[in-house]
């Protein structure tokens, strides 16, 4: 399954890069709501169209362009393409950008990360699988990794607003939607064609409520603009086409054991470069929370393989 060297280099080099454009792209959002007042239905329309149009862009220009017509073909397809854009899509952007402009980018990404537990959940309630020894040891460390994320080890206390973690766990209930309805179109079509158009189609259906083209322009400085192409082109299309290319060249284990360095992104730059507190407790919370990761990758890999 893994190519030769240099085409491992190439795909170590996408996969990382990709991951830390995805974390990274969270903790600039968080800069542009406050520092510039920007609203999160403006960001996530503005991001969706622009991205999504980029993304087909990519498809058309260096892969099959008749996939690209070829997807609204079927009413089937098509009717699944469009819950998928506002359902899965849509439901995972705006959800991640409303907990962080509501607490911070380190305490969305982390509890998105959420969303693997809630895929086991579903699958058991489903009888789809079953209950084992490491889906206890999962839950487990969930809980205590958001007890001491969102608490500090007080139970007196929230280190976020209340509100930025029922978006953040919103987030993850979306992100698991995103992650299983997925499977059947991307069997058929190309990831590109898939996730461009769900982006498309979240981006007009969120036009209705804020058009991207009603905002005060002014408000943004020069750093302002720079700081949402980041988000776009970087954090949104950039992040997603690399992380894709990368499976070309490396296993799935590898792509997901390296993709854990999102939410490790996030936590560093929400520290360093924004001076969010962030507390003992909550380092060792969101440790728990990329050990998940890790293990579940780790795990789904061995198992598959």
């Amino acid at each position: 399954m893994i190519n030769n060297q240099p085409n491992r280099k190439t795909g170590l080099l996408l996969v990382i890069t990709g991951a830390i454009c995805w974390g990274v792209g969270g903790t600039v959002s968080q800069k542009l709501f406050q520092q510039y007042g920007v609203s999160v239905s403006w960001l996530v329309t503005t991001r969706l169209l622009i991205a999504g149009i980029l993304l087909l862009t990519v498809q058309y220009l260096a892969k099959d362009r008749s996939q690209i017509l070829h997807v609204w073909k079927h009413k089937k397809t098509a009717a699944q393409l469009v819950i998928f854009g506002l359902f899965g899509m849509l439901a995972v952007q705006y959800t991640y950008m409303a907990s962080i402009k509501l607490g911070n980018s380190a305490v969305a990404t982390l509890l998105q990360y959420l969303a693997p537990v809630m895929i086991i959940f579903y699958l058991i309630l489903r009888k789809q699988a079953m209950l084992k020894r490491q889906d206890m040891l999962i839950v487990s460390l969930a809980l205590v990794g958001c007890f001491l994320l969102l608490t500090n080890g007080s139970f007196s206390q929230l280190s976020v607003p209340a509100a930025a973690i029922v978006w953040g766990v919103l987030s993850g209930a979306a992100l698991a939607f995103y992650t299983l309805y997925a499977v059947p179109l991307l069997e058929k079509f190309d990831s590109l064609v898939v996730v461009g158009w769900a982006m498309i189609i979240g981006g007009v259906a969120l036009s209705f409520i804020h058009p991207p083209w009603k905002i005060d322009f002014n408000l943004l400085t020069v750093e302002g603009y720079l700081y949402l192409v980041f988000v776009v082109v970087f954090g949104t299309m950039i992040a997603f086409w690399f992380y894709i290319e990368s499976l070309q060249s490396l296993s799935p284990k590898e792509t997901s054991l390296l993709g854990s360095l999102e939410p490790l992104a996030a936590v560093l730059t929400t520290v360093v470069w924004l001076k969010e507190p962030f507390e003992g407790f909550q380092w060792l919370g969101a440790t728990c929370i990329i050990g998940i990761i890790v293990f579940i990758a780790t795990t789904n890999s061995t198992d598959s393989e």
